[in-house]
C-alpha cells in the first residue's frame, strides 16, 4: 500500500509539473509586460532553455549595445591574459604592465594602480563617468585625461565607478598581449563560445573602449551568463580559468547606489546572483547555485536607475526567475 501511495504521489507531482513551471513562467511575462522598456529576457537552467522572449526591440539575433556590461567582459579577459602568462599578476601595477600609456603629467602615484585596482574599480582617481562623461569622451587624449585626474581616494579603498578605469585596464591589455581588445574578445571569448564580436568604439589614440559600447547578439550575451555559472567552462572547454571565475565573485567593494557587492568585473548580489550590469537595463547574469544563467536587454538610451527600473530587473531576478530553479 505504501509503495503505491508513494508510486501515486510522485506520478501526480510529475504530472503537475508542466503546469506549475506554464504558471510560474506566465507570472513572468506578465511581470514583463509592465516594463515598456524591457527589449528581451532569456533564462537558462542548466542546459533547458526555459524562457527566451523579446517582446519589444529588435529582437534575440540581433546585435544590443550592451554598455557598461563591456567592463565585465574587460575583466574575463585580464583573467585570460593572465592564464596566458602575458600578465604576471593582477597586483601588477601599471609601471610594468604598460609604462607607455602613463602620460607625462599623470598624476603622481598612477603608475602605482595596480590591475586590480582598475578592474574592482577602486584605482582612486577622479571618475570619468556620470556629470565627467562628455567630457572625457570628447577629450583629445581618453588615456591622459583619466590618468591626469587627481587622486581623490587610495587605490585599493572605496569604489569609485568610472569607465575611464576599464579603459586604462583595456589599453594595458592591449599594450601587455600585443593585440587590441577586439582581437582578444574574438579569439579569446567569440571563437570558443561561437559569438559576433563587431568592432566598436575606439580611443582618439586607437584603443578600443574599455568598459562600454560593445554590441553583442541577447543570445550572446546568454552564452556568457553560461561561462560564468559553470566555471568558465563551456560545452565542456574550459574557456576561462575556473580560478579566475572564483575569484571574480569574491566582493572587494560595494556600490554606494545599488548597494550591490562587486568583484573583478562583476556585480555580486546577496541573494547569490553575480552579474554585469550595463546603461539601459541590460543584464548578464548567472546563479551558480541555481543552475541559471540570464539576459537581459533594453532600450540602451532610457536610464535604469537602482531605485527604478534597474531595481525593477532586479525583483524580476529574485522573484519569478529564481522561482523557476
Amino acid at each position: 500500500m505504501m509503495l503505491r501511495r508513494t508510486f501515486l504521489s510522485t506520478t501526480a507531482a510529475a504530472l503537475c509539473t508542466p503546469f506549475i513551471a506554464r504558471a510560474q513562467t506566465d507570472d513572468l511575462r506578465r511581470a514583463i509586460d509592465t516594463l515598456p522598456q524591457l527589449h528581451s529576457f532569456q533564462i537558462s537552467r542548466g542546459v533547458e532553455t526555459l524562457f527566451a522572449e523579446a517582446p519589444r526591440g529588435p529582437g534575440l539575433e540581433r546585435l544590443a549595445n550592451i554598455k557598461s556590461c563591456s567592463k565585465s567582459i574587460v575583466a574575463l579577459l585580464l583573467g585570460a591574459a593572465i592564464d596566458r602568462g602575458e600578465v604576471a599578476s593582477v597586483k601588477q601595477p601599471l609601471s610594468e604592465v604598460a609604462p607607455n600609456i602613463l602620460p607625462a603629467n599623470a598624476t603622481p602615484g598612477a603608475g602605482a594602480i595596480t590591475l586590480e585596482d582598475l578592474v574592482t574599480l577602486r584605482a582612486g582617481l577622479e571618475r570619468t563617468s556620470g556629470q565627467s562623461y562628455g567630457a572625457w569622451v570628447s577629450s583629445r587624449n581618453w588615456l591622459a585625461d583619466a590618468l591626469s585626474r587627481p587622486m581623490v581616494a587610495e587605490p585599493g579603498g572605496q569604489m569609485l565607478y568610472s569607465t575611464g578605469s576599464t579603459h586604462i585596464l583595456g589599453a594595458a591589455l592591449a599594450e601587455a598581449t600585443g593585440q587590441s581588445l577586439l582581437t582578444q574578445a574574438r579569439e579569446r571569448l567569440g571563437r570558443p563560445l561561437g559569438i559576433e564580436i563587431p568592432p566598436w568604439t575606439r580611443d582618439p589614440q586607437g584603443f578600443y573602449m574599455g568598459g562600454n559600447e560593445m554590441a553583442l547578439r541577447p543570445t550572446a550575451m546568454l552564452k556568457i551568463a553560461k561561462l560564468m555559472r559553470d566555471g568558465g567552462k563551456y560545452e565542456g572547454a574550459q574557456v576561462i580559468p575556473e580560478s579566475w571565475v572564483a575569484a571574480s565573485t569574491q566582493p572587494y567593494a560595494r556600490s554606494p547606489w545599488s548597494g550591490l557587492s562587486y568583484g573583478y568585473g562583476w556585480f555580486l548580489s546577496a541573494s547569490g546572483y553575480t552579474l554585469a550590469r550595463g546603461y539601459g537595463g541590460q543584464i548578464i547574469a548567472s546563479h551558480k547555485a541555481r543552475n541559471l544563467a540570464v539576459a537581459i536587454t533594453s532600450d540602451p538610451t532610457q536610464p535604469a536607475r537602482s531605485g527604478g527600473y534597474f531595481g525593477d530587473l532586479m525583483r524580476l531576478l529574485e522573484g519569478p526567475v529564481l522561482a523557476l530553479a
